[in-house]
């Protein structure tokens, strides 16, 4: 095949997924998204001294993933971050009202 030819055969097969994001405004054309909240871990992964074990590796994806959760909903990382901090440091009890969905957003 041809190149031109391979672009082709490429586009029909792949119709269907993109006539299902015609269908619905909410569907992204593309990752970009995705790729750039994992950009981070990719360029840092050989920089991670802490993540020798495995509890260093699971306190780090936990890290991450607050993070990441908090830029989802809008949250400034800083701000949660130390929020969160201090509201464990006065009542260690009551996790779920750090999520990043209930924290109020000044």
């Amino acid at each position: 095949k041809s190149k031109l030819g391979e672009a082709i055969s490429y586009s029909l097969n792949q119709f269907k997924k993109f006539q299902r994001y015609l269908e619905d405004g909410r569907l992204s054309i593309d990752n970009n998204r995705a790729e750039r909240a994992v950009k981070p871990f990719v360029i840092g992964r050989k920089a991670w001294l802490f993540s020798y074990t495995n509890t260093g590796a699971n306190a780090s994806a936990i890290l991450y993933s607050l993070v990441e959760t908090a830029k989802a909903n809008d949250l400034i990382v800083h701000d949660y971050i130390a929020t969160c901090l201090q509201q464990i440091a006065e009542n260690p009890n009551d996790i779920d009202a750090l999520l990043p969905w209930n924290i109020k957003r000044s």
